[in-house]
């Protein structure tokens, strides 16, 4: 895999060419920016800017001023490869509060190593429903720690409004969740981003989270997609390179409450 290639094909395609990721929400490019509106419970933020030393504290401003009429607090999906080189700290300065940094972590799906089936007594349970989305919810809090209802409120719209852009699975032992995930398919482009993958805590360690990835990269190829896409905690990165992940750059979300 080409590098430098496959990174500016995500940057044209998924980032300055997005689609909106939400039945609710809409893509807007103006000042140098491509942002996502929505509703409260969609992600609302900057996806992709094209601005130097001279054009990004006017964009900021510019950003800041809008998302706060609209009472809605935003995220600035800041790149490490992004420009001006200090735009991080311009946000910083502008406002904006820094979150922790992921890797961007893309694969070639036709070059990933085998990654295993669930371990014994664990099946995969694919979501269609919002009983299936609650199931997610309840990993989700588990796994992060954090409250899962704007979560829930935006599966159940993906499922109702973009069934065919979104895929959830939850694993299963008995009846007890213990691990989820979704992916995302971005339509017209070879990429799908994987999200979310969470596993409460007795039961990492054991190949769930593997499985997990397999279980999507099977239907990404079957919807023709080529790459898969994850922003990568220090946790799941090593597990992802031994697959065949390759980390191409970092990823900061830049938080703004108005």
């Amino acid at each position: 895999m080409d590098h430098q290639a496959v990174l500016a094909q995500f940057d044209r395609e998924t980032r300055e060419q997005a689609r909106a990721d939400s039945p609710g929400a809409r893509v807007e490019r103006v000042g140098g920016v491509v942002r996502q509106v929505g509703a409260a419970d969609d992600w609302n933020g900057i996806l992709w800017s094209d601005l130097d030393g001279t054009t990004a504290a006017a964009a900021i401003a510019a950003q800041v001023e809008y998302f706060t009429a609209l009472g809605r607090e935003f995220e600035w999906k800041l790149y490490a490869h992004d420009r001006p080189g200090d735009l991080a700290g311009r946000l910083l300065s502008a406002g904006f509060t820094s979150g922790p940094t992921e890797a961007l972590m893309v694969a070639d799906i036709g070059e990933l190593r085998p990654a295993g089936e669930p371990p014994g007594g664990v099946r995969l349970l694919p979501v269609t429903d919002a009983a299936g989305v609650d199931l997610v919810v309840d990993v989700h809090e588990q796994a992060f720690g954090t409250d899962g209802g704007r979560l829930r409120q935006r599966l159940l719209n993906q499922l109702s409004g973009a069934p065919d852009t979104f895929s959830a699975v939850v694993a299963m032992a008995g009846e007890r969740p213990v691990s989820a995930a979704r992916m995302e398919l971005v339509p017209g482009t070879p990429f799908a981003g994987l999200w979310g993958g969470g596993t409460v805590r007795d039961w990492r360690g054991r190949g769930v989270y593997r499985a997990l990835i397999a279980h999507r990269a099977r239907i990404a190829a079957a919807h023709g997609c080529r790459f898969l896409q994850v922003d990568a905690s220090d946790e799941s990165r090593p597990i992802l390179r031994r697959l065949g992940f390759a980390s191409l750059s970092t990823t900061t979300p830049y938080l703004y409450e108005p």
